[in-house]
């Protein structure tokens, strides 16, 4: 199977997380315990101050992190998860990048960076899960 092959499977699946998929999110790029996700801001993201729901960049990182942890091998589900908002976008576009830091038997930490397309950092989060099977 092609690297876009795959790709697109795990875009299949994960069309399933459909809170993440209908506010947007798609998942653009997959590697070893790593996933690239993004969404496309509009107004339906937008709290009543006219920001960006807090809720969304968490969703986008648990959306990356779902993602990662789970399509070379299901079974993670989230433990507990630290998110630090520190950035307005810039970009209409915003991405998330869930990178492993520790796989171990049955917990598992991933970091999640969130930035806009011109690289300014919006969010961090860190996520913790916890392997079923």
């Amino acid at each position: 199977m092609t690297d876009t092959e795959i790709l697109e499977r795990v875009r299949e699946i994960f069309r399933g997380d459909r809170f993440a998929t209908e506010m947007g999110a798609v998942v653009d790029d997959i590697g070893d315990h790593y996933a690239k996700v993004s969404l496309v801001i509009n107004e339906h993201h937008k709290n009543a101050m006219g920001g960006i729901m807090g809720g969304v960049y968490f969703t986008l990182a648990d959306f990356a992190f779902a993602v990662a942890s789970n399509w070379q091998q299901p079974g993670v589900v989230g433990l507990n998860c630290d998110a630090s908002f520190i950035g307005v976008p810039k970009t209409e576009r915003i991405v998330a990048e869930a990178i492993l830091v520790k796989d171990g038997r049955t917990i598992c930490c991933y970091n999640v960076e969130i930035k806009d397309e011109k690289d300014n950092p919006i969010a961090v989060v860190q996520c913790v899960g916890f392997r079923k099977a």
